[in-house]
């Protein structure tokens, strides 16, 4: 995010529910100006509760019933931090999260959903599989139907505890995926074996008498296995089967058990002083905001409306997203709150996992109808379009609205434009430098400059890179930045031994400066200590967007350095990582790429590189090269002119990173793809091959890219099976090293 407005208030979201994908939409479409918004989840795509049973009984794909948070998130000019929350310090205002720095906040907002509850029916807990959170149900439940895909003719039987709307929902779309896979196979009978546990006498007691009894009807016709006025008791184990007892002395055996049951929320809220009720829930007023703590606000199923209390249902998460933006953005401007009360009834639409529905509100229902199931798909569908192809918002098109705060009429420059020293020290203080024996002087001293020692018979090798933050995490982006510059190191053979930081801050009150330092400074820290190496000062400014550099100082024995000049013929060409990385991020920068294309980009920018240079030199490394802003070509290129030699490489055998073909294809390229395209006169058929569709990737700009080494021929698969047991995973021979032929260009692509 670019700004000169500087950040004076903090907005801190905690979970990609419903009524946060609205709150960050319309955030998007109304900004405020010096609020800094960021949305901490644990997952990058959030589940639509009202399609989940459509993608059980396989009329959804996942991304139709997913919200992809990234792109939402880049569109509402947010910061997405990806993990657990996991506790709150209201001393400090700080939520605290599994693997960042306590992340500040003024203004918070918690849709984090339910938890399972903690069940007392013994064995229920180890041996059944819980609907919610709803993320990890659906990879139990890809699971359970790609066993039965893979075995059609092998019986399954599935029970579900619980016949209030949810449970009905999922044993109806249970009943018509696999019933669906059975009748299509060769078997001569129907494998499924269903049962459905309801404690009380009847289905949907919390809906109109006749609506339980409609499904009940249909649900027998289907022949489900109803277990009514069932109290199951005990779950345990025999083998693969799971045997479930009842107070009556009913037992059934099955393979799987989804329970569905009453949930409850987190317990780190009641933990940290939140005013909950029996089940942990937040208790809010009409304003959605906490009665104990009226600067945090809370909506969905996490939070239980004292004076209107509403049935835990998507509906109601969906109505108070409007509401709850309009009095977060109030109480960020310090205007008054407005009220907001849910209505008493409301309709649900209950798939019945054949594209028919059930319509109930109040003593009416209906069905089951197709037209109620499209109905209920048009509703839903509208719900969903409204994150998808998301355009970035023009400055233009937004005039955001500014909180009021004395701010400089000109900012200076030169040593005008440092970071305060209070904020410096503040942040050192938390950091808690390590030492070394050959630092002599480093971060812990208040000196001018770094003093560190070289060992005899050794050298020094120094490298400096520095670059704009490519997301907005500065925890995150503090590692990747630190494995980015110590590549170079790795490349050349040498161990870390210390690093200098420049940082550039973007304009903010000190409080706030001070937490983006402390995070970015963390998560470099980080990185340089698991190599060994240490951080040991730098130079920090202003500016109107985050940005960090290092130079990196590494040790090598003079003959031990690996050069560029070191390819042979014959050699083969061994690439640790998959490239994509700009084209996936200029895409995320137009919100066109899906979050779990970038989730995967940043997974392999923060693999290290260090593991691998350790095994190049274990397998007779004679060259080595990290892959960075000139793309693969461009690198290489390097290589081969120091070396006097030519490649030809294997298009088809070069890893790339999931996503990048498809932004490629829809010609979404880095700005620098442009100049490294010139490399293509460097390739001796490219015109043929260069319709390839994976032919532009060759000349992508990588962040933390892999490392490329020339490795003997004899030595390259035993290589290459230590990598992948190192973990990593995509790394690829991807060529071999030829002799030079006078008169032909050095590189030759081919392909299957």
């Amino acid at each position: 995010m670019k700004s000169s407005t500087p950040i004076v208030k903090d907005l801190v979201l905690i979970g990609g529910g419903h009524s946060h994908a609205i709150v960050l939409k319309k955030f998007g479409m109304n900004p405020i100006a010096g609020v800094r918004l960021t949305l901490i989840t644990d997952v990058s795509h959030t589940p639509y509760s009202g399609m989940l049973p459509g993608y059980v009984a396989g009329l959804y794909d996942f991304d139709e019933c997913h919200i992809d948070l990234r792109p939402l998130t880049q569109f509402s000019q947010a910061r997405m931090i990806l993990d657990r929350a996991i506790g709150l310090d209201l001393e400090k205002n700080q939520v605290l999260c599994q693997n960042h720095p306590p992340i500040s906040f003024d203004i918070l907002s918690i849709d984090i959903g339910s938890t399972p509850a903690t069940l007392s029916v013994p064995g229920a807990t180890e041996h059944s599989i819980p609907v919610k959170p709803i993320s990890k149900f659906i990879d139990y439940w890809d699971n359970v139907k790609n066993t039965v895909l893979e075995n059609p003719n092998q019986k399954m039987r599935i029970a579900v505890v619980g016949g209030g709307a949810g449970g009905v929902e999922l044993i109806f779309s249970i009943q018509g995926s696999l019933s669906q896979i059975y009748s299509s196979t060769t078997s001569s009978k129907n494998q499924l074996e269903l049962h459905l546990f309801q404690r009380g006498a009847k289905l949907l007691p919390e809906r109109s008498e006749w609506v339980g009894k409609r499904v009940e009807e249909i649900l027998r016709q289907r022949g489900v296995n109803l277990h009514l006025e069932q109290t199951v008791n005990a779950v345990e184990a025999d083998g693969n089967d799971k045997i479930i007892s009842c107070e009556s002395g009913l037992t059934i055996k099955c393979d799987k058990l989804f329970w569905v049951t009453q949930a409850s929320a987190a317990p780190w809220l009641k933990e940290a002083g939140l005013a909950t009720d029996e089940n942990g829930f937040i208790r809010v007023d009409e304003q959605l905001h906490s009665l104990s703590h009226p600067h945090i606000f809370a909506a969905g199923d996490v939070a239980t409306m004292v004076n209107h209390p509403r049935p835990k249902a998507g509906v109601f998460a969906v109505r108070e997203g409007k509401p709850l933006f309009n009095n977060l953005r109030r109480a960020l401007l310090e205007k008054p709150l407005k009220a907001f009360i849910p209505q008493k009834q409301f309709l649900i639409l209950i798939g019945t996992g054949d594209e028919q529905a059930i319509a109930s509100r109040g003593i009416i229902g209906l069905g089951p109808y197709p037209l109620l199931w499209r109905w209920k798909d048009h509703i839903d569908r509208k719900f969903m379009n409204q994150f998808s192809d998301l355009e970035p918002m023009s400055e233009k098109s937004v005039k955001p609205e500014k909180i009021q705060v004395e701010t400089p009429k000109m900012r200076c420059s030169g040593c005008g434009s440092k970071v305060g020293s209070a904020v410096l020290e503040r942040v050192l203080n938390q950091i808690q430098p390590e030492t070394r024996e050959d630092v002599l002087i480093g971060l812990k001293d208040a000196e001018d400059a770094a003093v560190i020692t070289i060992p005899n018979q050794q050298v020094m090798v120094q490298t400096v890179d520095y670059f704009r933050a490519l997301l907005d995490d500065p925890f995150v982006f503090g590692k990747i930045t630190a494995n980015h510059c110590l590549n170079d190191l790795f490349a050349m053979g040498a161990t870390p031994q210390s690093a200098l930081a420049i940082v550039t801050l973007p304009y903010a009150i000190s409080s706030k400066q001070e937490e983006t330092l402390f995070h970015l400074l963390s998560g470099v820290k980080t990185v340089l200590n698991s190599a060994s190496a240490l951080l040991i000062g730098g130079h920090t400014t202003e500016g109107e967007e985050l940005a960090l550099g290092l130079t990196c100082n590494g040790l090598a024995a003079p003959d031990k350095l690996l050069r560029k000049s070191g390819m042979k013929p014959n050699q083969a060409l061994i690439l640790t990582k998959a490239i994509g990385i700009g084209t996936l991020f200029a895409a995320d920068m137009q919100l066109k790429a899906k979050g779990r294309w970038i989730e995967g980009a940043i997974e392999s920018m923060l693999l290290s590189n260090q593991a691998a240079a350790d095994c190049f030199k274990q397998h007779k490394v004679s060259a080595c090269t990290d892959i960075t802003g000139f793309g693969l070509i461009g690198h290489l290129l390097e290589m081969i002119r120091a070396s006097g030699v030519a490649v030809e490489l294997n298009l088809d055998k070069i890893p790339i990173l999931p996503g990048a073909k498809e932004t490629t294809e829809k010609n979404i390229f880095s700005s620098l793809y442009p100049e490294n395209y010139h490399f293509s006169h460097q390739i001796q058929n490219h015109q043929k091959i260069g319709k390839h569709l994976l032919y532009p990737l060759l000349f992508d700009p990588q962040t933390s890219g892999g490392l490329l080494a020339a490795i003997p021929q004899e030595e390259a698969d035993s290589c290459l099976n230590h990598l992948k047991d190192l973990g990593y995973l995509d790394s690829c021979i991807i060529g071999e090293v030829q002799p030079q032929t006078a008169g032909k260009l050095p590189i030759t692509l081919s392909h299957l």
